[in-house]
């Protein structure tokens, strides 16, 4: 097929001119203001517009539609499609759902449409697209649906991304994960009852992340790494150690923080076993500051350690500087 709409860096719903049609194999998508040529079929239903070939190949636009001025059936596909073409720029979590309730396979071309100077630098495109298993390609490509799409590279099971407060390092998390059909997403601080200003913070985070994907709050790392059988969102290490300093009585020291040595062995172990792939956000401790308390450097140091073993047990690990993503490291 040749996706003759807006060129990646062309501005949304940019008209394309459809030209001959050929009867099968490859075709050209006419722009949805126009009636389509005889034998082609389409349809639009809650996940964009479909158009069927007259040899039966599917194909989705699934990005934002203008009024169409012919009948369309209000249901949409109900089996995997031989291409989508999409706007991952705007809800990648789109395509995640669309694989999640298989419409989106293994024999699936995925191509970026209405790609534009919302991210503004081809780098980062190219990187975000190869995260999401998404073809960027020049106006004018040809793409030819019975050949297999191109296969995508393995993602790296496990890993770390470090950063500060503030850094940008949740929102880079999500991101590595957006377009998986499921996703695990692991709370490890406090749910913000009775503190208004924390509630906010929650919230926030909460509805920004895909409705389809599941919430787990808990402090059982350890657990939920042995058993997950779906992609794991850990967010974050530092409210997790603050819990199990509490949880252990560890903050005047002694016995308690050989507990928390002992739950922090308990988690890198699980951290190398685990079979699933796992993105954790971590605060990157050692920048230099020290701490005034003699709490507020133990946990300073047990943070740090974690950090470094989880690190050298990890495939990928990045720093998050400022809302950008310095590495990998």
């Amino acid at each position: 097929m040749a996706p003759d709409g807006p060129a990646p860096h062309a501005a949304p719903g940019a008209p394309v001119p459809h030209g001959d049609l050929p009867s099968s194999g490859v075709v050209v998508l006419p722009p949805p203001a126009r009636p389509l040529p005889p034998g082609y079929r389409a349809r639009s239903g809650p996940d964009g517009l479909t158009v069927t070939t007259p040899d039966g190949l599917r194909i989705l636009y699934a990005a934002a539609l203008p009024a169409l001025p012919f009948p369309y059936a209000a249901t949409g596909p109900a089996e995997e499609l031989d291409m989508v073409l999409v706007d991952v720029l705007d809800r990648p979590e789109r395509l995640g759902d669309l694989r999640r309730r298989g419409l989106v396979g293994e024999r699936t071309h995925v191509v970026a449409v209405d790609v534009d100077h919302r991210v503004p630098a081809e780098a980062e495109l190219a990187r975000r697209t190869a995260l999401w298993g998404v073809r960027t390609v020049p106006d004018g490509t040809v793409i030819d649906l019975r050949d297999p799409p191109p296969t995508s590279p393995s993602p790296p099971r496990r890993t770390l991304l470090l950063g500060g407060s503030r850094s940008g390092k949740s929102a880079e998390a999500e991101l590595r994960l957006a377009a998986e059909p499921d996703v695990l997403y692991v709370a490890t601080g406090p749910s913000g009852e009775g503190d208004p200003e924390w509630s906010r913070r929650v919230r926030a985070h909460r509805d920004r992340r895909p409705t389809h994907w599941g919430t787990a709050e808990t402090t059982d790392l350890a657990g939920i790494l042995r058993s997950a059988a779906s992609p794991l969102l850990i967010d974050g290490l530092g409210t997790w150690i603050t819990a199990v300093f509490d949880e252990c009585g560890a903050w005047s020291g002694g016995e308690g923080l050989d507990a928390v040595a002992a739950r922090c062995d308990e988690l890198v172990a699980a951290w190398r076993q685990t079979r699933v792939r796992v993105v954790a956000v971590s605060d990157e401790v050692g920048l230099g500051v020290v701490p005034h308390t003699s709490s507020g450097r133990m946990f300073r140091d047990a943070l740090g350690r974690l950090n470094q073993r989880l690190s050298m047990e990890s495939e990928d690990v990045g720093l998050v500087v400022a809302g950008r993503l310095l590495g990998p490291i």
